[in-house]
């Protein structure tokens, strides 16, 4: 964070300042990060002591002055010795603090905000542009998948005065929050990336979706970038509701930065980028998947928009050998069997994108399997979406799918309905009893993709399996 008095502090945050034996117009300086988790704490950071559902941030303050904490935000008093600022709402001052801490260093004149969001791939894109944009300044990005109303601020307070560029992934699960998170960064650059299912039941369907993606490029200035995906039609009706300079990215011929000639291996992805000035660069693209291929021209749009040759930042690209832990993260090898662990995350959209990738990159003679848990936040349109699923995976010809868990039991009905009677299709209550039943009938060449939300914990046994295999 920038340095601040705890003054300064105190009036960002509108809070009434507490501190054992000092005033609001205490001089005393503070540039720590500022952390809602106890743990994550260094010498001199402020602790938010946020109230949550399961317990209450109160509890650890103490925690986080034997961290190192220097400063606490409060929502009252709390008897441990370190000064205290007493505000009404904990998360509403994070968020008023980052704002005000991002104003200030946008003011200096270097900071370049860019804003991601889309139903799937902002973290992969985050990480992309971070790779391309960090060699040549700070830069300032997510861990993990911050980017709800606590981690984005939390994130934003990371920049200093020397960062250059901050990237902020913009989620939401209901309409407003991408506004409001857009009204604390104010992006100068907009990333939009897909219009899925994801969150659907908080939104109340796929056109309420797009209406609340839509925040982002709507608050963008008029001298700022809207960078929008050419190969989604209810992305492409965002450029009607922007001021902002339109970049497209994607595979249709009217796009600025175009990727031609996509081919899918079990190695990754081979594609030629083309952009408007006339560049044209082959690009071996490491990350598996071709729906990650979005994913990269959007990454590369934005390192074009602010000044990185097209040749720098591929070869920067090529540099990055996943998206993220957990997400089409290629394990095993003993006996050729291949573990894809997909399974932080998934909507309907990046199910079927992550089965038709194990159907591309597994070799006709060799089987494909697919372990399955449920999707979730999807509301009234989860039976539905599990059942169509259910048919992909049966259409698309995977030898056997594995289903975990009563929450996607639906799923493997859907299969055994459409033609999987014969065992192609099995159901596993628990993610032990799928360990145990795959450990013992994996066979040589199987390749594997492990696949579910992050709340069902499929990753860990995707762990589980590319170790048992490697």
């Amino acid at each position: 964070m920038i340095t601040l008095t705890f003054g300064e502090v105190a009036t960002a945050v509108s809070g009434r300042f507490d501190p054992a034996g000092t005033d609001a117009t205490d001089l005393t300086t503070i540039s720590g990060n500022v952390e809602t988790d106890s743990r994550e704490i260094v010498d001199g950071g402020i602790f938010v002591a946020k109230p949550g559902d399961v317990t209450d941030g109160h509890r650890f303050v103490d925690a986080a002055v034997h961290n190192g904490a220097a400063l606490a935000i409060v929502e009252h008093n709390v008897d441990v010795e370190v000064p205290q600022i007493v505000v009404h709402d904990a998360v509403e001052a994070l968020a008023a603090l980052a704002a005000e801490v991002v104003g200030r260093v946008k003011a200096m004149g270097n900071l370049t905000v860019v804003g991601i969001t889309g139903s799937n791939g902002k973290t992969t894109t985050k990480n992309l542009l971070g790779a391309i944009l960090s060699p040549d300044a700070e830069t300032v990005m997510p861990r993990k998948s911050f980017n709800n109303t606590v981690g984005a601020p939390t994130t934003m307070l990371r920049v200093t005065e020397s960062t250059r560029y901050l990237i902020s992934e913009m989620g939401a699960s209901g309409p407003g929050h991408i506004a409001h998170l857009a009204a604390l960064a104010k992006p100068d650059i907009g990333i939009e990336l897909k219009v899925g299912m994801a969150h659907a039941g908080g939104f109340g369907g796929i056109e309420q979706t797009a209406a609340a993606k839509t925040e982002l490029v709507a608050a963008l200035p008029s001298d700022g970038v809207a960078i929008l995906n050419r190969d989604d039609p209810r992305v492409v009706a965002m450029a009607t509701k922007t001021s902002a300079h339109v970049v497209w990215f994607g595979e249709h011929k009217d796009a600025d930065v175009r990727a031609d000639d996509i081919v899918v291996t079990a190695s990754g992805t081979t594609f030629t980028v083309s952009t408007p000035d006339g560049d044209s660069i082959p690009v071996a693209f490491k990350v598996l998947g071709e729906h990650h291929v979005w994913n990269a021209l959007a990454a590369l749009a934005c390192a074009r928009e602010v000044g990185i040759p097209l040749a720098t930042a591929v070869r920067r690209l090529e540099s990055v050998t996943r998206a993220e832990r957990w997400r089409m993260e290629v394990m095993g090898g003993r006996d050729g069997i291949t573990i894809i662990n997909d399974a932080y995350n998934a909507s309907p959209d990046s199910m079927a994108a992550a089965l038709k990738t194990l159907a591309l990159v597994t070799p006709s003679e060799h089987r494909t399997v697919a372990v399955l848990g449920a999707m979730s936040e999807l509301g009234e349109f989860a039976g539905d979406e599990h059942d169509r699923i259910g048919l992909m995976a049966v259409r698309l010809g995977i030898d056997q799918l594995v289903v975990v868990g009563p929450e996607a039991r639906r799923l493997h009905i859907s299969a055994i309905n459409e033609g999987s009677w014969a065992g192609e299709s099995a159901f596993m209550p628990t993610a032990e009893e799928a360990y145990e039943y795959l450990a013992a009938e994996l066979r040589a060449g199987d390749t594997v993709l492990v696949k579910s939300s992050n709340s069902v914990g499929l990753r860990f046994l995707g762990d589980r399996l590319g170790e048992l295999f490697s």
